[in-house]
């Protein structure tokens, strides 16, 4: 058994004395996991969130975030359950989840599972979460800079669509779970339904905003896809039946704001160590950056593409849409070996 097995008295007491065994499991950078044998015999999950020094804060806010998202799950079978913490030495032990594994047909169980997250908590709940955190003044100024420094005329209507873009965009007056990373790897297949895991980036606003990840590309993941055609309606559609099973109402809020919000944030184009270290967009005429197999630019023609065909007819955001599809149009001139995102089935499983 790995030394470095934080065996806390809170845990300890709670897997019923010291394991029998233990298995580090690959996890990101911010943690560390393991897969143990609890002294009373059931298979379980330690995480303990890392960071030292200047970052020790940080993961003190994670570790409170990602233990305030995992009891609101809670209420619902769409995570493990957390069974104990510890969070003088940032740790938890979760309920164990044994995935599935690959299947074909796998974004409708998400998209279920998805809504049944999303419509756990309410206007009761405000305050249990941090508030979604999303594109702001200093994003649309720096997407406007990127069409600038591409020679696309910008579009006069365009600034006062972003502000009101902005302002749609504000999560005050929503409450819904937002998992804050539901990327493939964070969803495991189980047989009542998908369950996510790691919710360090948990928080409360629209839904909307994570159902978009389907139109959008999946925006904070390595992976990004092209969701399309016949399975993209069917599982916004899923996602929309399930949402109103439960709370009966619709789904408030606008598809393609929260699409355009993805779009003209250009932290999404890169992986969350490097998150408000740089302006992303302005990087994008001089260089291509990759983030797991895709690269920026083709992330962001994707995701311009998406944005265009859905504001052709758009009250709001007409003019942002021509933007889109202007700037789609430069990329691809300028760099024509660009290639499209990978299909849902090219998805990696782990």
């Amino acid at each position: 058994m790995p030394n470095s097995l934080p065996l806390t008295a809170p845990l300890l007491t709670a897997m019923g004395g010291i394991p029998a065994q233990a298995e580090p499991l690959d996890s990101s950078p911010r943690s560390r996991v393991w897969r143990v044998r609890a002294g009373d015999g059931r298979v379980v999950i330690v995480k303990q969130i890392t960071g030292d020094g200047d970052v020790a804060a940080d993961a003190d806010a994670r570790f409170a975030r990602e233990a305030a998202g995992l009891r609101l799950a809670g209420r619902g079978s769409v995570a493990p359950a957390l069974l104990a913490t510890d969070p003088g030495a940032r740790v938890m032990l979760l309920e164990y989840v044994d995935d599935l594994g690959r299947t074909e047909d796998w974004m409708p169980g998400y998209a279920d599972a998805l809504a049944r997250l999303h419509a756990l908590t309410g206007p009761a709940d405000a305050g249990a979460l941090p508030a979604w955190s999303g594109p702001t003044a200093a994003d649309a100024e720096s997407f406007l800079a990127l069409a600038r420094a591409l020679d696309v005329p910008v579009p006069a209507a365009v600034p006062d669509e972003l502000a009101g873009l902005l302002a749609r965009l504000d999560p005050t007056g929503h409450h819904a779970l937002l998992h804050g990373d539901p990327c493939p790897g964070n969803d495991l297949r189980t047989p009542d339904g998908v369950r996510f895991v790691d919710f360090e980036r948990a928080a409360l606003g629209n839904g909307l905003v994570e159902l978009a990840y389907f139109r959008i590309g999946f925006p904070t993941c390595w992976c990004a896809m092209s969701v399309t055609a016949a399975p993209l309606t069917e599982v916004e559609a899923v996602y929309r039946s399930t949402w109103r099973d439960l709370t009966g109402r619709d789904v408030p809020g606008d598809l393609a704001d929260a699409c355009a919000g993805w779009l003209i944030q250009g932290d999404a184009l890169v992986e969350r160590a490097h998150r408000g270290t740089a302006d992303q967009l302005a990087r994008v005429p001089t260089e291509d950056f990759e983030w797991g197999y895709v690269s920026a630019r083709e992330r962001l023609v994707h995701r311009l593409g998406v944005v265009a065909d859905l504001t052709r007819d758009h009250d709001h955001l007409h003019a942002l849409g021509r933007l889109a599809s202007a700037l789609a149009t430069r990329l691809l001139e300028r760099w024509p070996a660009l290639r499209p995102l990978p299909t849902p089935d090219q998805r990696p499983w782990y």
